[in-house]
């Protein structure tokens, strides 16, 4: 029996344009089509001016437990399974990785058509440092639940990216404001690749005040990491307290010591001193 494969297929993430020649040659030739919405596909699908040959399936958060089987079975079968979601990579805050992990298990074939990726524009013209991030898609809705969330990246230094919704964006800025700092720089980029693109940076407060006034479309937020010069100086008698502690837990003093250097820029040579002193 031949031995399909799952393609993952990025689709625009606004301008039709966008697409790749090789997600066109896909729509066409795969055997299934799985799809988060098929009428948003057959919209991309009429102004590509392509049709769909092989059969459509839905694929989304409500049914991929139930459908996931299925198309691996189809794919075991020897079908090209095509994912696309509504816009940008599947598995990316979107239906997908249950379905790629299902089939990484069955030991059958994964590949992806690359194409647009919201994360990445945003992160591209947000002028902030790109040489690190981390993704971390949809926030907690609950103020609480989301501030608790945003205290575990206060002290993240690389970029990092969110997706929000529109009517969530101002109430999701002035947390970020709270916790990360109001002066931290950010930027929201709205309806990317779409005509009426927009991308607004500044300070978290400056730009959840912008957001008070109302704001359309597709969001993606961008945040700078922490600036570890902002940071004060540490005090070297709290941290030598500290390596007396896991001395006194049963650990070397000089393993501690070092440790505790690399953490917090202090000489590994004057904390061993300290802490000998203070014994």
């Amino acid at each position: 029996m031949t031995t399909g494969a799952l393609v993952l297929a990025a689709t625009p993430i606004g301008d039709a344009r966008d697409a790749s020649p090789r997600l066109l040659e896909e729509l066409t030739g795969a055997d299934v089509v799985a799809a988060e919405d098929t009428r948003r596909l057959r919209r991309l699908t009429d102004r590509l001016g392509v049709q769909v040959a092989g059969e459509v399936v839905s694929y989304h958060e409500h049914n991929e437990a139930s459908r996931t089987p299925e198309l691996v079975e189809r794919v075991a079968g020897g079908a090209r399974v095509l994912l696309v979601t509504d816009a940008g990579m599947p598995s990316v805050s979107d239906p997908g990785y249950r379905l790629v992990a299902a089939c990484v298990d069955a030991d059958l074939p994964v590949t992806c058509v690359p194409g647009p990726s919201a994360v990445l524009v945003a992160l591209a013209v947000s002028g902030l440092p790109v040489d690190r991030f981390c993704f971390e898609g949809f926030l907690p809705r609950r103020t609480g639940e989301r501030e608790r969330t945003l205290a575990t990246l206060a002290q993240e230094p690389r970029t990092m990216v969110f997706f929000e919704a529109p009517h969530r964006l101002a109430a999701t800025l002035r947390s970020m404001a709270s916790v990360l700092g109001e002066d931290r720089p950010a930027a929201v980029c709205r309806e990317l690749t779409k005509t009426y693109e927009e991308v607004r940076r500044g300070g978290l407060a400056e730009l959840a005040a912008w957001a008070e006034g109302g704001v359309r479309g597709e969001i993606t937020v961008v945040v700078a990491g922490l600036d570890p010069a902002t940071l004060p100086p540490p005090d070297e008698d709290v941290v030598v307290a500290e390596v007396l502690t896991r001395v006194a837990a049963g650990d070397r003093l000089k393993d501690a010591c070092r440790d505790a250097a690399a953490r917090t820029g202090l000489s590994a040579r004057a904390l061993y001193d300290a802490a000998v002193a203070r014994r």
